[in-house]
């Protein structure tokens, strides 16, 4: 468990408890999860269920008379796998079939479906698997119990005699067998067990296989329904513009060519954005276009991307927290040859290719809400809040997600979209134009750490290490930021994997005016990922050793990190001969409760561009329950990083976002990919996140590629061309 995780652990009242998971379906009778199946999303609304004789034993999984089996998802499905890896889990202790399964949203309810790790009801850092691995196998292997319970008192025989297999109970000796549909009734009589058995690994039959995702038939022919495909009868359309500059208002609008445009119906005006509502996007769009506004900018008009780095590497050379702090850090920085530098990382945007949108039917005593959000329960009450009504009148519709990354963790697309909808009658869709997504986010910190280290006989022996940026976590989620320490912010600082005899680490932190900042895919670990392991290229250049053996030596007491390290300079070619301006970089870490080594490949041409030829990566990640969601989540995860680590960077100039689509905020473009190569390590160790872990990897290891290909070591995202080309530091 990585310190994240503990920290929260410690410091969050409420958590969900495996009794309350395992006994709230028998509590609360009948468990109506969402009223709208992930296979039918467009379908109208039905009434819940009331099936006589359906057994639903804990807040998971449901099964009905006749035999279907219904399970319940915690976490938001958003391209990570996530519904198929749950649904391998509890299938996999409930012993059901799994080819006929159904899956459906939980609804919101932090009671039922808060995530262990946050105690929120929250999708995010990594931590679907590992935080209900025990929790859904629990809750599998309960009503498995319950069923064989049942079975066994109807034949009048002892449980131990009985298996299961295929949603089926079965007599050993006598080979009766009895459907859990057949089941249902006499089951949900049955108490469920205080200490259920899990199965040993060794008996998984679903788990470690790679499955095929149940989300991509529907993908595929194109049935899915994202937030921004509902429709609804009557709905109408809106598109929305708020104030440029950070925290402005609406001053005047003349909106008299707006109300001229075919299909335009209403031009709301709020205190910080306007929206146009039409009868199509288009009519929106044109009308919102057409409006003259006149903005109050307000006091962050001035503020630019000089004065926050200014701010930043000011703060920076103040003392900070102490985060850990171990031996003797002045004698060990007083030991040995001293190497200073200072990494710096910009201001992120998430552009997920669904843009922001949610629709919205607001009545005098009711508010529905259809979406695809990472923060259901969150939602629900923001929303309650922006309409004026008590939380249980609010029902929030969770569909797939067409990229979350982070930036569904906020619920202000939701909040500005309810405020819209009070001004129109029935339901209206409201989305953001590509360019308002951009503009508006809620963006990744910017980042400086400053490193010292000392190296003696080729190993270090002190190391002072000092994160400054803003603490995501203060307003995020209050409870675990104690002391003046963003946990978020150090993830991968405190517990980083080498040997080192005198250790300190220290947090500053360092609010950019006016710049609303957020969790952004690799959250505080693609940070210090980053500035650790390319200062240790540096420190093994520095060595005179290579910059895998430099690592090797540092590994001790880390084999699962080793390990990965050891096979990833295998599979990569590591040490064999390059052409001239292609190197090789690498990059070990222990995020997410994974254990990843990464080596890009990469060439640089006279004008100081990166092509990149080869990314390969070793990962042990525990237990894998789908390998092929593995690959294709380092895949996508090093996809996204490397983009990150060549292009991406938000400027702000007279306090307004400088970028506003594709063109300027720019993506890799599929002929600029490498070949991808991801080796999973089996193991037998609890599952890691894995989602997030690519994203790390990829920006450090890019960057120590260049180093060996030029011997300029860069210091800062996105890469700078010119600096490698003229062979300087950033």
């Amino acid at each position: 468990m990585i310190i994240t995780e503990k920290i929260i652990a410690e410091k969050m009242s409420e958590t969900v408890s495996r009794r309350t998971v395992l006994t709230a379906g028998l509590a609360g009778g009948f468990l109506l999860a969402f009223h709208l199946p992930v296979r039918a999303a467009n379908e109208p609304v039905q009434p819940p269920d009331v099936t006589v004789g359906k057994f639903a034993p804990n807040a998971f999984i449901r099964i009905d008379p006749g035999g279907k089996t219904t399970l319940v998802m915690p976490q938001v499905e958003m391209g990570q796998g996530i519904y198929t890896g749950v649904a391998m889990i509890l299938a996999e202790e409930l012993d059901a079939e799994f080819s006929s399964v159904v899956l459906e949203h939980a609804p919101p309810n932090e009671k039922l479906y808060a995530n262990p790790v946050f105690g929120v009801q929250a999708t995010g850092g990594s931590t679907s698997v590992r935080a209900f691995w025990t929790p859904l196998r629990e809750a599998g292997a309960s009503a498995r119990a319950m069923l064989v319970q049942a079975a066994a008192q109807q034949w009048q025989v002892e449980p131990a005699s009985c298996r299961t297999s295929n949603g089926e109970v079965i007599h050993r000796d006598s080979g009766r067998k009895l459907s859990y549909g057949a089941l249902a009734a006499s089951a949900s009589s049955q108490t469920p067990p205080k200490d259920v058995a899990l199965k040993d690994p060794k008996d998984f039959v679903l788990i470690g296989k790679p499955l095929k995702r149940l989300d991509t038939p529907d993908k595929v022919s194109g049935r899915v329904v994202y937030g921004i495909d509902a429709i609804l009868p009557d709905m109408k359309f809106a598109t929305l513009k708020a104030c440029p500059v950070f925290g402005g208002k609406v001053g005047k609008v003349d909106d008299s060519a707006a109300r001229k445009i075919p299909g335009v119906q209403k031009i709301v005006v709020l205190d910080d954005l306007v929206a146009v509502v039409g009868d199509h996007t288009w009519a929106a769009k044109q009308g919102l276009e057409a409006l003259k506004i006149d903005w109050d900018e307000g006091p962050n008009a001035r503020i630019s991307s000089k004065d926050i780095w200014q701010d930043l590497r000011s703060a920076s050379e103040k003392d900070g927290v102490v985060a850990k702090s171990e031996g003797d850090i002045a004698k060990g920085l007083a030991t040995g040859d001293r190497l200073d530098a200072s990494y710096e990382l910009p201001f992120l945007a998430h552009a997920p290719m669904e843009p922001l949108n949610a629709t919205v039917h607001v009545k005098a005593d009711s508010c529905e809400i259809w979406t695809g959000t990472q923060i259901m329960a969150r939602v629900q009450s923001e929303a309650a809040k922006a309409a004026g009504l008590p939380v249980e009148k609010v029902t929030v519709n969770n569909h797939l997600i067409g990229g979350g990354f982070g930036r569904r963790l906020e619920p202000d697309m939701v909040v500005a979209a309810v405020r819209v909808a009070k001004q129109v009658d029935g339901p209206v869709k409201v989305m953001w134009t590509r360019e308002e997504d951009i503009q508006h986010d809620i963006y990744r910190p910017v980042y400086r750490d400053t490193i010292a280290a000392t190296l003696s006989d080729g190993k270090i022996v002190g190391w002072k290490y000092k994160v400054s940026g803003a603490s995501i976590m203060a307003r995020w989620l209050p409870p675990p930021f104690q002391k003046g320490i963003d946990i978020d912010a150090m993830d991968g600082a405190v517990d980083m994997p080498y040997d080192i005899p005198n250790f300190h680490v220290e947090y500053v932190r360092a609010e950019p005016p006016a710049v609303p900042t957020g969790f952004w895919r690799g959250v505080g670990a693609n940070n210090n990922v980053f500035a650790i392991e390319c200062f240790m290229d540096e420190l093994a250049l520095k060595a005179g050793k290579d910059p895998i053996d430099f690592r090797r030596s540092m590994l001790g007491k880390n084999p699962r990190l080793l390990a990965a390290l050891n096979l990833v300079a295998e599979k990569s070619g590591w040490g064999q001969p390059l052409p001239a301006r292609v190197g090789r970089g690498v990059s070990a870490q222990p995020s997410f409760g994974s254990f990843i080594a990464t080596v890009v490949e990469a060439e640089v041409d006279q004008f100081g561009e990166v092509h990149l030829r080869r990314a390969t990566s070793a990962v042990d990640t525990g237990i894998a329950v789908n390998p092929d969601t593995i690959v294709a989540q380092l895949e996508g995860g090093l996809i996204f990083g490397l983009t990150a680590a060549l292009y991406g960077e938000i400027t702000i100039d007279k306090g307004r976002v400088q970028q506003s689509n594709f063109n300027d905020y720019r993506m890799l473009r599929i002929d600029q990919v490498p070949k991808i190569e991801v080796h999973v390590i089996k193991s037998g160790e609890a599952p890691g996140g894995i989602g997030e872990t690519g994203v790390a990897a990829g920006p450090p290891a890019l960057r120590n590629a260049i180093l060996a290909a030029t011997g300029v070591a860069l210091r800062r995202l996105p890469i700078d061309p010119f600096l490698i080309a003229v062979g300087k530091k950033s």
